[in-house]
């Protein structure tokens, strides 16, 4: 195994335990590693939007969607960050792509707002 592997698997192990600071340190090294790997950007994405780190969670879901544009957890969280900073407008458009992506996701649907 990498050490990059055992360093994300760390990190999902702490995220697993709830403890998302301490997945930070892991999966932040494991994401200089390997900047292009989705999963290690998801996974620290996660992290700091548990910890309350709203922008820090937005740059890496828009980063996976870069590398995934149809990736629908990803537009899914990103709305969730940027309806955490105030951004309605922008996160309800992330939620219907979620949604249209998984048209069976009960969770997407319920998060888009009618906005006039």
């Amino acid at each position: 195994m990498s050490e990059t592997y055992d360093l994300y698997q760390q990190g999902r192990a702490h995220l697993k335990k709830g403890r998302a600071a301490q997945a930070t340190v892991a999966l932040e090294k494991a994401k200089r590693r390997e900047p292009e790997k989705a999963s290690i950007r998801e996974a620290l994405g996660i992290a700091y939007f548990r910890i309350g780190r709203w922008e820090e969670a937005e740059a890496e879901f828009r980063k996976l969607l870069e590398l995934s544009p149809v990736n629908d957890y990803a537009h899914y969280a990103l709305g969730r960050c940027l309806e955490k900073q105030g951004r309605e407008r922008e996160a309800n458009g992330h939620y219907k792509l979620a949604s249209s992506l998984r048209p069976g996701s009960d969770q997407y649907r319920a998060r888009i707002r009618e906005l006039d």
